[in-house]
């Protein structure tokens, strides 16, 4: 007994101290950036107004009709749509998102009224599904990709593939609308969707230093990510 008790003892005082518990700190996500602001509110705004037209809903009807006569104009040259392209999101400033400046408010203004008129003039007179369809893993819904869709398989179709360069090279953000509403009629007649959120974001990039460089390699790496096997819808 004496010998069981000492061994006991002798464990007791020899045992390692416990590890006191080790605490992860919390990660903070990053605040969304402006060009993600923009994204955002243009797939909010063209998203419930696309169920509202493929639900037949006279207010949505009608915007839609309003919009698309918007189509590569000038931002602010039709004072009727000025309710429609609603930008006040972005004047608010909330936990950890800072007020975005006059400068950047403008050039969101202009990339989001180019979106929604040219989904607009997309969507017109297609009620059995929506034209503005978001991007995912392996189903690229980009300016490059959607030209790509275009062409036959294998091929590369020389004159749409010159289309999609004269869009990038458009000096300014109304000439690039212009050129994109070109596109956006081929698109309409084979029912082919597109990113009108990412699309938005890009029209705000463009807008600043370096952005066309940017954006024209958003499109090229689209252009070449479309694969017709593994696209059938």
């Amino acid at each position: 007994m004496t010998t069981t008790i000492t061994t006991t003892t002798a464990l007791t005082e020899t045992a390692a101290p416990t590890a006191a518990p080790t605490t992860t700190p919390p990660t903070t996500a990053a605040p969304p950036t402006a060009r993600r602001r923009v994204e955002q509110l243009a797939g909010e705004r063209i998203a419930a107004l696309q169920r509202g037209y493929l639900a037949d809903e006279s207010h949505a009807v009608a915007a839609l009709a309003r919009l698309r006569r918007g189509a590569g104009q000038e931002a602010g040259r039709l004072p009727d749509l000025w309710n429609l392209v609603d930008t006040s999101p972005l004047h608010e400033a909330g936990e950890g998102v800072r007020e975005l400046s006059e400068g950047q408010l403008v050039h969101a203004e202009d990339a989001l009224h180019a979106a929604l008129t040219l989904w607009a003039l997309h969507q017109q007179s297609r009620r059995e599904a929506g034209m503005h369809q978001r991007e995912s893993r392996g189903k690229p819904r980009g300016v490059g990709a959607a030209v790509r869709r275009m062409m036959k398989p294998g091929e590369v179709d020389e004159p749409l593939r010159k289309r999609l360069v004269r869009v990038g090279t458009a000096p300014d953000l109304t000439t690039l609308s212009q050129r994109l509403r070109d596109i956006v009629l081929l698109l309409r007649r084979e029912q082919f969707p597109l990113d009108y959120a990412l699309l938005a974001g890009q029209l705000y990039h463009w807008q600043q230093f370096g952005g066309p460089d940017d954006v024209r390699r958003e499109w090229g790496r689209s252009f070449h990510a479309w694969n017709a096997a593994d696209n059938r819808d």
